[in-house]
């Protein structure tokens, strides 16, 4: 090698490692932006749901605004979106292709998601958070004129710091956001900023008071053989579960887009059969998020064997009619109420099955088996990590291609290393 080629090498290595730290640099540096940007409005938007929240508690007679908040949603969708919303699927596709993605998606899903549990609706916060964050972030990524691909990533950013403010587990968050597009594959070109988007906003939140969820466990049996194979069942019946779950909305849905044409008239249907279903079971219980009765669960409370089926009900004739938030939430109580139910009735500690059960139809229901495993680390512990391990497995393995979102795509396949590429069911 001549003294000119040596010195070509040396100068292209200084260019590529120059590259590669400017990279870094911005990346740190819009992780950062994306944190604060979105902690501060999801740090809003949290503390707004818990006012809105506790006011509906003390004014109970507000559920029967329940047909008329169906409308008022299916309205100012129509009129201020001006296109067809799918929910977190408008955000998973706007990453997996080159959709669009407005800006105005943040400010609408924080108004529909407020009025919802305001009025009793059934839902979530998880999905304002993934389409607020992702709204966000794109909208940034388009003010720095930045590419498809790198906008993408700004999408992934947003979610992560979305997720990490409201639910208080910024470990799951940052994976969640990279592992949900696509089941199969990472996205680990977002890892760095999607942790520090994730870390920044957290502690935002944390520092308007916006504290992270925790669940005790009271008692964790040691791991033998018996608890693992009754683990492994549970695990088993909750991803039968989420099987369920996932089938009740996506074909109530259809079934009522497909008989009543007018949005209008379906909103008035579906506002008025959650009005009805409430009354009928004589309590709030399983109206908006339901978080009291996922910490009874926790708590030594008795849990009925059909409490779960019911939230499954409810939460299906919530969202199918036009009502937003969001499946997570309604998925932990499922999770939880089916696990200290079961607990329960077989002699196991129910906190324990509560927490394994919670994990388990998150994983069911999303095809996240890393982000379920950090999630339960995050808001039980890591004592219990063997019951956590074995039951997103089972759960993950079980629950076959079925998903919340419709917009995810299973590019391998769950049981053989064979490339596949098919949305979810």
């Amino acid at each position: 090698m001549n003294n000119n080629d040596l010195k070509g090498n040396i100068i292209h290595k200084i260019d590529h490692n120059s590259q590669r730290a400017l990279s870094v640099l911005f990346w740190t540096v819009a992780g950062i932006i994306v944190g604060v940007v979105v902690g501060l409005f999801a740090t809003a938007f949290g503390l707004t749901m818990r006012f809105v929240i506790g006011f509906r508690g003390t004014h109970p007679w507000l559920i029967y605004f329940l047909p008329i908040g169906a409308v008022v949603i299916t309205f100012v969708y129509k009129h201020i979106l001006k296109e067809k919303d799918s929910g977190t699927n408008t955000v998973i596709a706007a990453i997996q292709s080159n959709d669009r993605l407005p800006f105005r998606l943040a400010p609408l899903i924080f108004f529909a998601t407020c009025l919802t549990h305001l009025v009793g609706g059934s839902a979530g916060r998880e999905g304002a958070a993934l389409q607020m964050g992702g709204s966000i972030g794109n909208g940034i990524g388009r003010a720095l004129k930045l590419n498809a691909t790198n906008k993408k990533t700004m999408i992934m950013c947003g979610m992560s710091a979305a997720f990490s403010a409201l639910f208080g587990t910024p470990m799951a968050a940052a994976i969640f956001s990279m592992e949900v597009i696509s089941v199969g594959i990472m996205h680990y070109a977002a890892l760095v900023p999607c942790v520090i988007s994730s870390l920044v906003a957290r502690y935002i939140a944390a520092y308007f008071g916006l504290g992270a969820e925790m669940y005790p466990i009271d008692i964790i049996p040691s791991f033998n053989i018996k608890t693992a194979i009754i683990i492994c069942v549970f695990a088993i019946i909750c991803g039968l579960a989420s099987i369920v779950f996932c089938t009740m909305l996506h074909k109530y849905e259809e079934f009522l887009s497909g008989k009543i044409l007018n949005p209008y008239i379906k909103a008035v249907v579906g506002g008025t059969s959650v009005l009805l279903l409430t009354l009928i079971v004589g309590n709030q219980n399983y109206n908006s998020t339901g978080s009291a009765i996922i910490m009874s669960c926790f708590t030594g409370a008795t849990i009925g064997l059909g409490t779960f089926f019911l939230k499954m009900v409810f939460t299906t004739l919530t969202l199918s009619c036009g009502y937003k938030g969001g499946e997570i939430v309604p998925t932990l109580f499922i999770g939880a109420t089916l696990g200290a139910a079961f607990g329960q009735l077989i002699g196991v500690s129910p906190a324990l099955l509560a927490a394994v059960g919670m994990g388990a139809l998150f994983c069911g229901v999303t095809n996240c088996p890393l982000s379920s495993l950090l999630i339960c680390f995050e808001l039980f512990g890591y004592e219990p990590m063997p019951y956590f391990l074995l039951a997103v497995a089972f759960s993950y393995w079980v629950s076959g291609y079925s998903g919340l979102y419709r917009a995810q795509k299973i590019v391998y396949s769950k049981y053989r290393s064979n490339y596949i590429d098919k949305h979810t069911l």
